[in-house]
């Protein structure tokens, strides 16, 4: 199967999904564009206002233009030029997905403390965020990846449409790179794996996972929502009908995750590659960022329970 027909597949059971038909029925009317200029017995704003107006509040044709131009000096699929384009754009794509449920050890600056354990024996961190304040996941470099994860997985899918495979390929290769150069950082420096030879093994096992979530997630999408969260558990949850403090797990939360991933899937589809770097993890344009918690994805689980 190819990427581009297993990319608009994706694409259509999004629009079709009972949680993406659904946010058009509960997104707020937007308020009215206020005018400043407008009234000609207003006094004749500065030249400085014009312009802070005009930047603050690009048209539809400004915005297609820029778009247009970015897409224009974007390099030849399979070039020289393409994988150097790729390998720093990437970088800041992987950047905005390790940040999601980024954590800390403190006490690895302080000499001789010991670092606490989960129940499961991994190193528990400091963290904070959606992922661990409202969906209750441990701040541990186990929860750190799968959570990178998920978000790098998002951007495949939108990087399946772009123009040729070799081009897919490169974006796919250094955006795994990146994680693998992050995630052996983090298990040297934050968790003791002094040794290169162990470090490797751990980066293969990582290297499989990635592979079954590709393909547990890809046939969540294309299936429906409770195939979709039957993955984000089996991952995020590790399989476990307990919460990582022991009560009963709370379902909703995966259908959180379930609607936050339907919901940015649809976002990263309206955007061009160009744009996806600065749209991801910031606000632009008075828009918010495209990754990170969305009182829409809570709003939706709760109108259908």
């Amino acid at each position: 199967m190819s990427s581009q027909f297993l990319n608009r597949s994706l694409l259509r059971e999004v629009t079709k999904s009972p949680i993406s038909a659904s946010y058009t029925r509960i997104t707020p009317a937007l308020p009215a564009i206020s005018r400043p200029f407008a009234s000609n017995s207003a006094p004749r704003p500065s030249s400085l206002a014009v312009l802070q107006h005009v930047r603050s509040h690009p048209s539809p044709h400004t915005r297609r233009a820029a778009s247009r131009l970015a897409q224009a000096i974007m390099p030849r699929p399979g070039s020289s030029t393409e994988n150097y384009v790729a390998y720093g754009m990437t970088q800041k794509l992987f950047e905005a997905c390790s940040t999601q449920a980024d954590y800390s050890i403190p006490q690895v600056a302080q000499k001789g403390a010991q670092v606490p354990k989960t129940e499961g024996g991994e190193d528990l961190g400091v963290g904070t965020g959606w992922w661990y304040e409202e969906l209750g996941l441990l701040p541990t470099f186990s929860t750190w990846s799968q959570v990178t994860f998920l978000h790098m997985y998002l951007l495949t899918v939108r990087l399946r449409a772009l123009p040729s495979r070799d081009s897919l390929q490169t974006y796919s290769r250094h955006l795994i790179d990146h994680f693998s150069h992050s995630a052996e950082h983090r298990m040297d420096v934050l968790h003791g794996f002094t040794s290169r030879a162990i470090r490797n093994k751990f980066l293969k096992d990582l290297f499989i996972q990635w592979r079954g979530i590709l393909a547990a997630y890809d046939e969540g999408l294309v299936k429906g929502d409770a195939v979709l969260g039957a993955a984000v558990w089996r991952n995020l949850w590790k399989a476990s009908y307990n919460a990582p403090d022991g009560s009963e797990l709370d379902w909703a939360k995966i259908a959180q995750v379930v609607a936050y991933m339907r919901r940015v899937t649809a976002d990263l589809a309206q955007m061009s590659e160009a744009d996806l770097v600065t749209h991801l993890a910031q606000s632009t344009g008075g828009k918010p960022a495209v990754f990170g918690y969305s009182e829409l994805d809570k709003r939706l689980v709760e109108a259908k329970r």
